[in-house]
């Protein structure tokens, strides 16, 4: 799958608020009321992953859950980083 130029990148996060593109990764700190809500998300998110087979670097501690998001195989940021992002999005 190849990787999305920066051009398109940008395009994409118009679509992602308070997503940012750093060292060829998508990242967001999503922060929730408390444990509860934060491991509900990553549950959704988890089941929509694996159906991907796409699964994110992610990290949880009590309230949030810090996201990166790239396609170790193409060596950056493809569709399926886009498609993930903007499921977890609908996933909040």
């Amino acid at each position: 799958m190849p990787t999305l130029n920066d051009t398109q990148i940008r395009e994409a996060l118009a679509d992602l608020p308070g997503w940012s593109y750093e060292a060829k990764s998508l990242k967001k700190l999503f922060k929730f009321k408390n444990f509860s809500e934060a491991w509900g998300f990553m549950s959704r998110v988890a089941l929509a992953a694996e159906k991907m087979d796409h699964h994110p670097d992610w990290s949880n501690g009590y309230n949030k859950v810090d996201v990166t998001l790239s396609t170790h195989d193409a060596g950056g940021v493809t569709d399926k980083d886009i498609k993930l992002a903007m499921i977890m999005e609908k996933s909040v």
